[in-house]
This record gives structure tokens, C-alpha cells and sequence, in this order.
């Protein structure tokens, strides 16, 4: 007699084949997106709109003054619009924060609410200047996007568009530039629609680099562009081999 010991073991279940890692390229369709840019009428924010917009993005650019938004919409062309802060903040989807470091930390306490649920893209460099040139400076919270998140708890807060040259955004004669732009953010979601919006501007290509508690170093290599601009007379951007 055999006992129930010693009866036949069922055969184990088939391993879970694993799943295939995400390509990092594929990247979300942003096109129906509004991007609003507070600090729209400065020279970066101008820059970033005209792209966008020529890319076929909606755009709204924010400013203190609506009228001087308005203005400055009407001379980017390209369908961008104008409005101030915080109607450009409630009609956007995805917003880029392009202020003077100085009016960082004021412009976006005076915007939580507006800017709640909303992803923030922050592109703010501290940096300071004497005689020897420029030098980054270092917010308490470590950065300027680590100083955004604090103060808009209930946004995303991401990272981006740090090096890019005003020049070379503004100038309606280049059909491309020639750069990469380092992308920080703690949803990998959030990253990508980044980088999706930066590679609808031709000649761009988002690269993750990192969590928003590496963003000091993406701000401070502003400075190191700047000397490498003034010494060689140009409008340097960055590029990652390999990749």
C-alpha cells in the first residue's frame, strides 16, 4: 500500500517571464498640451515660447502685468497668448517657471493655488556675479526646483531647459539647435512628458539625469557655460555621448 506521503508532487507552475524593459525613447504624445511659461516677456521665457509654439505647442506666456504679456505674445507670434500669472498658471497643463532668481521664491508662493495638481517644470539658475564672472549660489533647499517643490506641495515639480542660450531660442533664423536638456524629476511619468515636450523643438532631445536632489549641479553648470561663452565668443549648449 503506498501511503499519502509518498504520493507524486504536482509539477511546479511555469516561471513568469519577464516583463521587457521600457524603451526609454518612447516617450507620451504631448501635442494637445497647454504650456504656460511664467516669465514669458524675459528673455529666456520668450525663447522657450516662440519654440514651443512654433512647434505647434499652445502657449500661454504669464507675466505681472498682463498688458506687457499680451505684448510680447502678439511679437512671438505663432498663436502664443498672453495673460498674467496666475491666469497663465490655471490654463495651462504643464507649466515652466522662468523667472529671475530673485522673484523665484515670491512668484510662486503667490501661485499655489493656481499651481496646485499641475506639473511645474522649473528652469531657474541662482547664480551671482562679481568681477571674476559668474558662480552659483545654493538655496537652502539645496536648488532652485528642490525650493519649488517645497513651496507648491501640491504640485509635480520637475526640472529642465537650464542650459539652453536666449540667443540661439530667439533667433528666427535657426531651424534647429544643436543640444540636449537635462531633465530631474521623482516620477518617471512627469520625466518623460518633459522630455517629450523638449524633443518637439527640432534639434532637442530630453535626457533623464536624475532626481530633483541633483538639480544643484544642472543649475550651477550655467555658470561654467557662461565663462566658456565669453571666452570663445559663442552660445555653448551641452550633449551626452553614447546614449
Amino acid at each position: 500500500m503506498t501511503s499519502s506521503s509518498d504520493s507524486t508532487a504536482a509539477p511546479a507552475a511555469p516561471a513568469t517571464p519577464k516583463a521587457a524593459a521600457k524603451d526609454p525613447w518612447d516617450l507620451p504624445d504631448v501635442s494637445g498640451l497647454v504650456v504656460g511659461v511664467l516669465g514669458g516677456t524675459g528673455e529666456q521665457g520668450r525663447g522657450l515660447a516662440y519654440r514651443l509654439a512654433k512647434a505647434g505647442q499652445q502657449v500661454i506666456i504669464g507675466s505681472r502685468a498682463a498688458d506687457r504679456a499680451r505684448d510680447a505674445a502678439g511679437e512671438i507670434g505663432h498663436g502664443v497668448e498672453g495673460a498674467d500669472n496666475a491666469e497663465c498658471a490655471r490654463r495651462s497643463d504643464v507649466v515652466i517657471v522662468a523667472v529671475p532668481w530673485d522673484g523665484h521664491a515670491k512668484t510662486l508662493e503667490s501661485l499655489r493655488e493656481e499651481l496646485a495638481g499641475k506639473l511645474v517644470v522649473d528652469c531657474v539658475n541662482p547664480l551671482g556675479f562679481d568681477k571674476k564672472g559668474a558662480y552659483a549660489l545654493k538655496p537652502e533647499e539645496g536648488s532652485a526646483a528642490e525650493q519649488a517643490a517645497a513651496l507648491l506641495p501640491d504640485s509635480r515639480v520637475a526640472a529642465a531647459f537650464h542650459h539652453l542660450s536666449a540667443v540661439l531660442l530667439q533667433d528666427t533664423s535657426l531651424e534647429e539647435i544643436d543640444t540636449d536638456v537635462m531633465v530631474l524629476g521623482e516620477e518617471r511619468a512627469d520625466v518623460e512628458l518633459v522630455q517629450a515636450l523638449a524633443g518637439r523643438i527640432p534639434g532637442m532631445r530630453g535626457v533623464f539625469a536624475g532626481r530633483l536632489r541633483n538639480a544643484h549641479q544642472v543649475e550651477s553648470l550655467v555658470a561654467n557655460l557662461i565663462s566658456v561663452n565669453r571666452r570663445y565668443k559663442a552660445h555653448a549648449g551641452l550633449r551626452v555621448t553614447d546614449i
